[in-house]
């Protein structure tokens, strides 16, 4: 007699189940570098030099043309960055400095803990959490009692001397002096040359203990930022390439940070992380612009393509920076975007978007979600951009054409230039002069009253945060 099987329910629903794949939360790795041109990956035009690893991830990834931070200085750019919101909210516009320097441009000591780093809304949907790099948010030189890293969402933290916690100090002089003496935390010397090299180390021993656990990892190296602390010997083939003895330290520098990149990069392969990480990667502002440079008879080491200005300044050369983000099988490989209009303080929302993690409960962005461009639409914006730098006093350019005026405003291909009492206004036309070379202001009185009127109604809106 043949048997008949009953299929219970209870079996049908389990066998379902186990066919159905669950997709895992997606892990992040930013890296943001220090003071990285435009144009110093060799992926967006370097003229002297490969950067094979930065150069594999844009082969793997998605390349955006018109990426923007909001300052052209670390402490702004990066208060953006993590927070969703121009930081003029937080009230920091330029570089964090000592308590003197900061209440001279009325900037706050340090960022608020309640601006709700993106760190911290990963940490709460289960992620495990690290900072390893540069922070310059908060503690050094003379502020000591400023908030920890971990005070922000983050479990693990090495930072340099311009923040507090675990640290390790390197050859700048008073400014290391200055961090050892505030202690609070564990410090570590060592060479600048060695310290990407460690916060790679660190990243890669923090994947390894965090036991296949969601991850939301940053690591901020510093190491194109001036001054450039190569090896003792720089190589004969970089002698060649340039007779700039600094162009050569920073080319040295540039070719080693890109090798530690490399490496972490070797290992998200080898571990089988690479699959479901999401890696951005992209620079805070400029490249230097210090006047001794000029000084010297030479131009400062860095390139920033075919845009005006660098560090410091709202021309192009400043703000816009280079951008990668991969994601296997979600973001398209070895594509280029030439339109989207996406900037540092978008990254919050689009991040979690693209990991399924809601939104913090009454948090007010000034970015928008543009996850939908990182997974290949490219889209234009909801809203323009607009940025301030200076209006307070700050760092000028070392070559006077670059310092721009103190505020700017970008509405699709238009971009325009004007000082807060509403004098010195110029306009360009990004699409066709992306090297800000031709004001149209004279031939379109109507776009730059209008756009004028925006960009200071937008600076009337900000400048209350600050102190009196």
């Amino acid at each position: 007699m043949k048997k008949v099987y009953l299929l219970t329910p209870l079996f049908i629903f389990c066998s379902a189940i186990a066919e159905f794949k669950f997709d895992p939360k997606p892990n992040v790795l930013v890296l943001f570098i220090d003071d990285m041109g435009y144009a110093d990956p060799s992926c967006f035009g370097n003229p002297l030099v490969k950067t094979k690893n930065i150069d594999r991830l844009a082969k793997e990834g998605l390349r955006l043309r018109n990426f923007y931070v909001n300052s052209p200085i670390c402490s702004a750019s990066r208060t953006a960055l993590c927070s969703g919101q121009y930081q003029q909210r937080w009230a920091i516009n330029s570089f964090l400095h000592t308590r003197e320097a900061n209440q001279k441009k009325r900037m706050a000591d340090y960022l608020d803990t309640a601006c709700m780093h993106t760190a911290q809304i990963f940490k709460n949907a289960g992620y495990r959490t690290a900072h390893f790099g540069k922070w310059h948010m908060g503690g050094g030189r003379d502020i000591g009692e400023a908030p920890l890293p971990t005070e922000y969402g983050f479990e693990e933290s090495l930072v340099s001397f311009e923040g507090l916690g675990d640290r390790v100090l390197f050859e700048n002089g008073v400014l290391a002096e200055y961090s050892e003496k505030l202690g609070n935390g564990n410090i570590i010397h060592l060479p600048k040359r060695e310290t990407t090299r460690l916060y790679v180390d660190k990243s890669i021993d923090f994947l390894k203990r965090i036991d296949g656990d969601p991850f939301y990892l940053e690591v901020f190296p510093n190491d194109v930022h001036d001054p450039f602390l190569p090896e003792d010997r720089v190589g004969e083939q970089l002698k060649r390439i340039t007779s700039n003895p600094e162009e050569q330290k920073f080319l040295a520098v540039l070719l080693e940070m890109d090798r530690q990149i490399g490496r972490l990069l070797d290992y998200l392969d080898a571990s089988g992380l690479s699959e479901n990480t999401i890696v951005v990667f992209t620079s805070d502002n400029g490249p230097t612009d210090w006047p001794r440079y000029y000084k010297a008879g030479t131009n400062p080491p860095g390139f920033t393509g075919p845009f005006f200005g660098r560090k410091w300044s709202l021309w192009e050369g400043g703000i816009r920076m280079p951008f990668i983000i991969r994601w296997p099988n979600k973001v398209p490989a070895d594509q280029v975007d030439d339109t989207s209009i996406v900037a540092a303080f978008d990254l919050q929302q689009s991040l979690l978007q693209l990991a399924g993690i809601d939104a913090p409960e009454g948090k007010a962005y000034d970015g928008e979600d543009r996850s939908g461009v990182f997974l290949g639409e490219p889209s234009d914006r909801a809203d323009p951009l607009f940025w301030e730098y200076g209006a307070y006093g700050s760092l000028q350019p070392g070559y006077e054409d670059h310092r721009s005026p103190f505020l700017a405003m970008r509405d699709g291909d238009w971009k325009l230039l004007v000082n807060p009492d509403g004098s010195g206004a110029q306009l360009y036309n990004l699409k066709t002069d992306p090297g800000e070379r031709k004001d149209k202001a004279g031939e379109h009185s109507q776009k730059v009253e209008e756009m004028s009127k925006a960009t200071l109604e937008w600076w009337a809106e900000m400048e209350p945060y600050f102190k009196p």
